[in-house]
């Protein structure tokens, strides 16, 4: 299958009909198709503050 294909059938799994698909610009094709974001880990002070606000008992 060519990746235009691919694409579509991506974009028809998401709701995209044929028109809208080719309409999307790159940018939005991407921002569609991207994974999550995923946060960074938290840091030691980040931890210590989450420690103090919900210590364990």
């Amino acid at each position: 299958m060519t990746p235009w294909g691919e694409m579509m059938q991506a974009a028809a799994r998401m709701g995209v009909g044929p028109e809208g698909f080719w309409r999307l610009s790159l940018k939005e094709w991407r921002m569609l198709t991207a994974g999550p974001v995923q946060a960074a880990p938290l840091g030691r002070g980040e931890l210590e503050r989450m420690q103090e606000m919900w210590p364990d008992d």
